[in-house]
């Protein structure tokens, strides 16, 4: 009996406790819905605090995309380019005709305002405009332009600006991770990513009325449409390994692949065109064709990449180092090629006077010579565009440093004898110092060459007189 009593009582308090741990439970689960707190965020926070909740990612040490983005950003600017009829004209009939615009991208790589882009975002181009990353804007000049590599230099008149610094693309590999920044359909500092696909592509799509042109592309999966030419392709230390040139598509936009210049050949072009105007260019002199399986059976070669040397032209520098017919080159200054797109890039890097080592094969033996480059005239000096101090009925100077002070000018060039031709129609008088051409600045002689080799059409000529006075001038050019 007693027994019985206790069994009862001890499942009486098994329930009872039941019960208020059921209760408890439900209160602090299924029944809190009064909302009774004023955030939101503060509710999140304090619920994943409560359950130990990490809400932060991390990636892996080398895969963070944030620090190169925020380094390179600043340095990429968007280049907007006008076509057609000058914008500063004077002549009434042609500022009526709207021109056309279009626009790129392009990478600061100084500090004082020199800036990469490619040769097709600016060919023929009357007026350049640079938007910086912080909506600054400059008007450009063209410092000089390659076709053959699709490469152009310009220059603003700034400085302590951000660039983007060298890197090496040489040591770029298949599967690494890059970044693309340019303004792809007027998008402004447009960050994106992919892996290097692969290196030393050619897509056929340049073309140089000598035949120069040299195609060794890093492709890229990183999405590149429309304005991103110009652009930067670095890796994830934020270093410049490539100019973005070009995607594959069969529809105008991204497909899948783009392709970039590889840094070694902008490093080289780009203090070619600062130091002369033109590109210093070094040729072997010899017609090439890649070699594959089919060439390797038909000549009995004992290798089946390489270059294969299909003629040699006379005097030059493939002749003189004594390379013939037959030869199948596979290294430059002891860097394998396998194919026409290496070699060009690897002697490409070489002026015109400078000697490269070739190691080719010859009778099934592998053997090496050093080659004098030559240009395409068959010379092995450097040659720098000529600077013309008269130009269409015109005679200039510079100006000195004191006088330029005295107008409060930083550069300028003087008029110094005016003949009958287009400058004396516009109403310019001799003495005039022009300061700046289509809102470009005008530091020296040299710089009116520059400027004026890329323009054409109506052109607006600003400047000063010794006595002060300001002066605007038309041009048709």
């Amino acid at each position: 009996m007693r027994r019985s009593v206790l069994l009862i009582l001890l499942v009486a308090v098994v329930a009872s406790i039941g019960g208020i741990v059921g209760s408890i439970i439900t209160l602090r689960f299924l029944n809190n819905d009064t909302g009774n707190y004023n955030s939101i965020s503060e509710r999140q926070q304090l619920v994943l605090t409560a359950n130990r909740i990490d809400s932060s990612f991390r990636v892996p040490k080398g895969l963070d995309f944030l620090n190169a983005a925020k380094e390179v950003t600043s340095g990429v600017v968007h280049i907007r380019t006008a076509y057609g009829a000058g914008e500063f004209s004077l002549n009434p009939l042609q500022t009526f005709e709207h021109p056309v615009h279009s626009s790129g991208s392009g990478v600061i790589i100084s500090d004082d305002g020199y800036i990469a882009t490619n040769n097709h975002v600016i060919e023929d181009a009357t007026n350049i405009e640079v938007v910086m990353n912080n909506n600054l804007r400059f008007y450009a000049k063209v410092v000089g332009t390659d076709p053959s590599t699709d490469l152009a230099l310009l220059k603003i008149k700034s400085r302590n600006l951000p660039f983007v610094r060298y890197g090496d693309s040489d040591r770029v590999v298949p599967g690494e991770w890059v970044l693309a920044i340019g303004n792809p359909f007027d998008l402004n500092s447009t960050v994106t990513a992919g892996i290097v696909s692969a290196k030393a592509r050619n897509i056929g799509i340049l073309r140089d009325r000598n035949n120069y042109q040299i195609e060794s592309f890093i492709q890229t999966d990183a999405a590149v449409n429309p304005g991103n030419s110009g652009g930067a392709l670095v890796n994830l230390k934020g270093e410049l390994v490539g100019i973005n040139t070009a995607i594959a598509t069969s529809t105008g936009s991204y497909q899948g692949y783009s392709f970039a210049i590889p840094v070694s050949i902008v490093k080289k072009v780009m203090d070619d065109l600062l130091e002369f105007g033109k590109v210093q260019r070094g040729l072997l002199g010899i017609e090439i064709a890649d070699v594959n399986a089919l060439i390797a059976e038909s000549f009995n070669l004992p290798v089946n990449q390489g270059v294969l040397v299909n003629g040699v032209r006379d005097e030059s520098a493939a002749e003189e180092a004594g390379l013939k017919p037959g030869d199948v080159i596979i290294g430059i200054d002891e860097h394998p090629v396998s194919s026409v797109s290496e070699l060009q890039e690897w002697v490409a890097r070489n002026r015109p006077g400078e000697h490269i080592k070739v190691t080719f094969i010859r009778n099934g033996k592998e053997e090496q010579v050093n080659a004098k480059l030559k240009n395409s005239e068959g010379k092995d000096v450097l040659e720098k565009k000529e600077i013309s101090h008269s130009i269409a009925g015109a005679d200039f100077e510079d100006v000195p440093y004191r006088e330029l002070a005295k107008l409060m000018l930083e550069g300028g060039v003087r008029v110094k004898n005016l003949e009958e031709g287009k400058w004396q129609k516009s109403g310019m008088r001799e003495g005039f110092v022009i300061s700046h051409v289509d809102k470009v600045p005008v530091d020296n002689v040299e710089d009116l060459n520059r400027i004026l080799e890329y323009k054409k059409g109506g052109i607006l000529i600003e400047g000063v007189y010794a006595s002060g006075q300001k002066g605007t001038y038309g041009l048709e050019w």
